[in-house]
């Protein structure tokens, strides 16, 4: 479990929630053209069956592993992690 930080700022719950806000955000869908935000859906779709499919390969989620493993940065991984964590499919 994620300690806390000084001011009572639970960084997990920080990241998940920031991932949530992402992930729901109209300002992306408000300037993005809708055929490349349908691309970049589709392919973050792909990427994130990928990511499942790796992690249960290798029976780990590890973001450092996953960047490796999908060519993504860590903090790619990282957000991926938390996303599928955060949706259950994970």
């Amino acid at each position: 479990m994620a300690k806390c930080l000084d001011e009572g700022v639970d960084p997990t719950q920080m990241c998940k929630s920031l991932v949530d806000r992402v992930s729901r955000s109209e300002v992306l869908k408000s300037i993005a053209e809708p055929e490349l935000l349908t691309l970049f859906e589709d392919w973050l779709e792909e990427l994130e069956k990928e990511f499942i499919a790796q992690a249960q390969r290798s029976g780990s989620s590890d973001p450092v592993l996953m960047a490796g493993q999908l060519g993504v940065s860590i903090a790619g991984a990282q957000f991926l992690k938390a996303k599928l964590e955060q949706e259950g499919k994970i």
